[in-house]
């Protein structure tokens, strides 16, 4: 038997241990990542990327404060992030505003988070250097001129002081590592966008609705043309790819690549009979697919072609995707979305338009990217009946490449949280 005395000693002992703090011990005060995103609001694409991103930092580095620094957003956007993110703090404006909300944002951080995109500035690292905050490059994808040409040396100078530098492309990645680039950590990971989850069911559900779509019996798809961004606006980078006034050669791309999709429209209805959908990613492509893509087809074709007239935001367009058979598109962020929720993709690419396109193959989906102007009509559809044939096999195919998309996300935020001591 246990004497009184004992009882007491050994209750007592335990209950100073789990009930009354030790002398001097204070609460570790959490790590603050500020992540720059939110580049615009007339690209889903461009808005998704950022909950994606940060559903990977609420999920593997929950220890963390997050900061966002949109730098695009509407009310609409808004409204979305907080009610998925309600504990993330959003700061908007210029990083030149001296002593203006990013500035002050960026010096109550450890670390400074650069989200996924075509990146070029560099104005953000050399900011950090000179405060001698960390920083890093999540899921970028580059031209060749951010090595080379004038200034190049001092960009690569400032891309060799990063943390670390993921890159969404393996295009992008053996780019930067030839050009002798070599920071603490240079390797491949996912656009931020593959970690979406934001959903608008009642949305989506009623579009359905209205156009007499049933779900997995329809198809989507997009095609990106030569047109401006911004009515009045050129674009003044040295591709051009979107120019305010396209060349006869551009409209001739748009019209061949345009007749690729109303071919596969047509085989699709023969074969299935299922209805398709014209579905923006970018609003402004929305008039031009009506003009190149959905006016020309015939009648007979038109009743079961679905043409939007109303943009959307993503988390709409991620609760439609996940009831479409497969989206296919000219650009590259409709179709991660479909993976996201588990729904087969193809993504007919133009390398013209960045090395981004490259994302499906790095992640063992080549297959479903046929790039555009290589691949005639009839080939495109072989790629969509092998879907279509054995589609949970598709689905499958779909669920591994996630699993990967999953693990590169999580061994990228891991060294994060080692970096910022987390």
């Amino acid at each position: 038997m246990i004497s009184r005395r004992t009882f007491l000693k050994t209750s007592g002992l335990a209950l100073g241990a789990t009930a009354l703090p030790a002398l001097g011990q204070t609460t570790k005060p959490r790590k603050t990542v500020l992540l720059q995103c939110a580049w615009a609001t007339k690209n889903i694409g461009d808005i998704g990327h950022t909950p994606g991103t940060l559903r990977f930092l609420e999920q593997y580095l929950p220890q963390a404060k997050v900061i966002l620094w949109a730098a695009n957003t509407n009310a609409q956007v808004d409204a979305m992030l907080q009610r998925r993110f309600p504990n993330v703090e959003i700061v908007k404006g210029s990083l030149s505003q001296q002593d203006g909300p990013v500035q002050q944002a960026i010096q109550r951080s450890d670390f400074f988070l650069r989200g996924p995109g075509m990146g070029q500035p560099t104005d953000f690292m050399a900011y950090c250097q000179k405060l001698g905050k960390p920083w890093g490059l999540q899921a970028q994808s580059y031209f060749p001129d951010m090595i080379t040409g004038k200034g190049s040396e001092e960009r690569i100078a400032l891309l060799n002081r990063a943390a670390f530098i993921y890159c969404r492309d393996s295009k992008t990645l053996n780019m930067l590592r030839g050009a002798g680039i070599k920071p603490p950590v240079l390797e491949f990971a996912p656009d931020g966008c593959f970690g979406i989850d934001v959903r608008d069911e009642a949305k989506a559900l009623a579009r359905l609705k209205k156009h007499g779509l049933e779900p997995k019996k329809f198809i989507t798809l997009q095609l990106r043309t030569h047109s401006p961004s911004s009515p009045g606006v050129d674009d003044n980078r040295p591709q051009k790819l979107n120019p305010l006034h396209p060349t006869p050669e551009n409209i001739a791309d748009d019209v061949r690549r345009a007749k690729v999709y109303q071919d596969l429209i047509a085989m699709w209805v023969k074969e299935t009979g299922w209805k398709v959908v014209i579905a923006p990613e970018v609003q402004k492509e929305m008039i031009y697919n009506k003009q190149f893509v959905y006016d020309p087809l015939p009648a007979s074709l038109k009743q079961h072609v679905v043409n939007f007239d109303e943009f959307w935001n993503v988390d709409e367009a991620c609760s439609f995707y996940a009831r479409a058979h497969t989206v296919i598109c000219h650009e590259p962020h409709t179709p991660i979305m479909a993976l996201a929720m588990g729904t087969p993709m193809m993504h007919t690419f133009s390398e013209f338009h960045s090395p981004k396109c490259w994302m499906f193959k790095d992640i063992g989906l080549e297959e479903w990217a046929p790039e555009f102007d290589a691949t005639p009509a009839t080939k495109m559809f072989d790629l969509l009946m092998g879907i279509h044939r054995d589609y949970p096999a598709a689905q499958a195919k779909v669920g591994k490449a996630m699993a990967y998309v999953e693990d590169r996300a999580k061994s990228q935020m891991n060294v994060l949280k080692r970096i910022i001591g987390a």
